[in-house]
């Protein structure tokens, strides 16, 4: 029987007053794809991640150098093959004879084969090059944003939804990688290859590299605006999918109360209207795409008409040869490819430069909950905890606990109790600070909470939620999460304490059973109480258990109070439950209600003062304390 203030749960165990009552839909993080293309202050602040590596970074560059001139010389080549080798006219007695010279033309290839080489391992050079210092660089930033991560306080959880943290995390990290490994590079070196290709036209001949550079402008304005329609088309492509991933997401969560109440067609029916709009919107984006080559291809055809019209009537008028006119037209072929790449590019440095601001926002985001420079190691502890005039707030417009005194001498078990939002979990999780008090103060033993480091004080102190979390893994590795050195035999005692070493011995393989993920092919007492072995194996000074038993059959945990009995003797413990065997054998009951203590004492203590304990078990306990009488019975 669960006690909620909403189904009869006087003594509550909800999170009424938690932070997620407080919790922000906006969290900050923007989740616009395209922003400007550059931004001097995040791309500086991604240098440091790149230094280490500058010497790669400069040897790419001169090989970027190498690949661009090798890559615009070679049309040139055939300039000088039709020019100098193949069609050499000569005046020979008064006419025109045509000459070639096979061997300069050998000697010509060499050339060009040599040229060529040179092209394919300076663009080899480069590409490994920088997406090694990229991929470096990238793994540098990965590893300090994820130990960033480690380091928030629980606050920012609990204002921040997971799936917006996980994109920063993933995608935002992957959009860097492709342009730090390859799209920064791929806009310098097709830049670098625009105004190669259009120095060496007007080298070869001003006039008609001058018509030609005409539909130069009409290019980038076309792909400008086709990049437009291009970003908004890929935006909605991006919701969609988004949609039909949320949906799936939801159907496999919920996958037992949509057959338990035979929904099953209504979803079917619901998940074909949102693939439906993915597949519109693919499609358009497909269309939008599929515009881009033939617009090109369009372009190129006038430029090379241009280079037609008026190189060939250079040509005739012996103004041009006609190597000049034919290297004109491959040179004019390979103008526009660069021009497109660099347009489309420029949606990459959008995107990266949107994504590089949300990783170093929550790069930003302080540590409010840090250890001081001088703090100490806390001793060995005894176990005596007090609460000195505690105030606290989520936020500092409302406070949620006010002027909070409790005193917990060592080897004492302190029972929580009070309606959901009274602030249980709140001063629990005062105690392993995840949050720092707002006034008052919390100590351990004399000590300050705020003056040690975290690994000693909680390294002391073990926890039990209601709501067990498994990792993936065997069952002994997530029993050593909090002491990866215990050997079997701790872990077979840690587990015969608390119960579990029989239930996990009946498990397939033992031990060795492999957890799927947050543990599902587990019971859910099982998970609890191989969260209490898991807690148990740390030897913990100060236990605290969060609504604990909440999950565990009433069998259960007539068997988990006799082994806690002994286990809690000598330990300092703080109970949250909403069952009477946990609470009535506390050595101090603490009653809260919006968050002030209202009532302390033993059971017995407050039932004779007829207060507000004496009503909420009037409510709740006694209705349960013959079931539990039957049980242990």
């Amino acid at each position: 029987m669960n006690f909620g203030i909403s189904a009869g749960n006087p003594l509550g165990g909800g999170r009424g007053m938690g932070p997620g009552a407080l919790r922000r839909m906006d969290s900050g993080f923007d989740d616009e794809d395209f922003g400007k293309a550059w931004d001097g202050k995040l791309y500086r602040r991604l240098l440091p991640y790149l230094k280490p590596y500058k010497k790669r970074a400069i040897i790419a560059a001169v090989l970027m150098i190498f690949a661009t001139a090798s890559s615009v010389v070679n049309p040139y080549f055939i300039t000088l093959a039709i020019d100098h080798f193949i069609h050499q006219v000569k005046v020979v007695q008064g006419h025109p004879v045509v000459h070639s010279d096979f061997h300069g033309l050998v000697w010509l290839v060499i050339v060009y084969l040599i040229v060529q080489t040179i092209y394919w391992w300076s663009t080899y050079g480069q590409n490994y090059l920088m997406t090694y210092a990229g991929q470096w660089a990238l793994y540098h930033l990965s590893s300090d944003l994820f130990w960033h991560m480690q380091l928030l306080p629980i606050e920012f959880y609990d204002q921040n939804e997971t799936g917006r943290i996980m994109s920063r995390a993933q995608n935002d990290i992957s959009v860097l990688q492709q342009l730090l490994s390859s799209g920064l590079l791929s806009i310098i070196a097709s830049s670098l290859t625009i105004i190669g290709i259009l120095v060496t036209l007007f080298l070869l001949n001003w006039l008609l590299a001058l018509c030609i550079s005409v539909v130069v402008p009409i290019m980038t304005v076309s792909l400008y605006i086709w990049q437009k329609y291009a970003q908004n088309s890929f935006r909605r492509t991006r919701a969609a999918i988004s949609i039909v991933n949320a949906s799936l997401q939801e159907n496999v969560s919920g996958v037992r109360i949509i057959q338990s109440l035979t929904r099953e067609n209504v979803n079917k029916q619901r998940f074909g209207d949102v693939n439906r709009q993915n597949f519109e919107a693919n499609l358009a984006a497909s269309r939008v795409s599929a515009a881009v080559m033939p617009l090109v291809e369009v372009v190129n055809a006038i430029a090379v008409g241009i280079a037609i019209i008026v190189g060939g009537n250079l040509v005739l008028s012996n103004a041009m040869s006609v190597g000049t006119l034919v290297g004109f037209t491959v040179y004019i072929s390979r103008l526009f490819e660069p021009i497109r790449q660099v347009t489309q590019n420029y949606s990459t440095m959008q995107r990266a430069t949107v994504a590089a601001e949300r990783v170093f926002a929550m790069l930003d985001q302080p540590v409010t909950i840090a250890e001081k420079p001088d703090a100490i190691t806390l001793p060995p502890i005894q176990g005596q905890v007090r609460f000195e005039d505690v105030h606290f707030g989520y936020s500092p417009e409302v406070e949620v606990l006010h002027g909070i005194d409790i005193e917990a001498q060592p080897g004492q078990t302190i029972a929580l109790v009070g309606q959901t939002g009274a602030g249980k979990s709140t001063i629990i999780s005062l105690l392993e600070r995840f949050y720092d008090v707002t006034g008052g103060r919390i100590t351990i033993d004399g000590y300050d909470l705020r003056d040690v480091t975290f690994a000693s004080l909680r390294g002391q102190v073990g926890i039990v939620l209601q709501e067990p979390y498994l990792f993936t893994g065997t069952v002994a590795e997530n029993l050593r999460l909090g002491k990866p050195d215990a050997t079997d035999e701790e872990l077979r005692e840690a587990c015969e304490v608390v119960g579990a070493h029989e239930l996990i011995l009946r498990l397939e393989q033992g031990y060795a059973t492999i957890i799927h993920e947050r543990g599902v092919n587990l019971s859910v007492g099982q998970r609890q109480l191989i969260s209490f072995a898991r807690a148990l194996l740390r030897k913990p000074r100060i236990l605290i258990l969060d609504e604990a038993t909440a999950n565990i059959d009433t069998r259960t945990e007539a068997r988990l109070q006799q082994a806690l009995a002994a286990l809690l003797a000598g330990r300092t413990a703080f109970v949250i439950a909403h069952r009477l065997a946990t609470i009535r054998h506390a050595d101090k009951i603490v009653v809260l209600k919006e968050g002030r203590i209202v009532e302390q004492g033993t059971h017995a203590e407050l039932l004779a003062q007829h207060g507000v304990y004496y009503d909420l078990y009037t409510l709740g306990f006694a209705q349960v304390a013959t079931a539990e009488t039957s049980a242990a019975g």
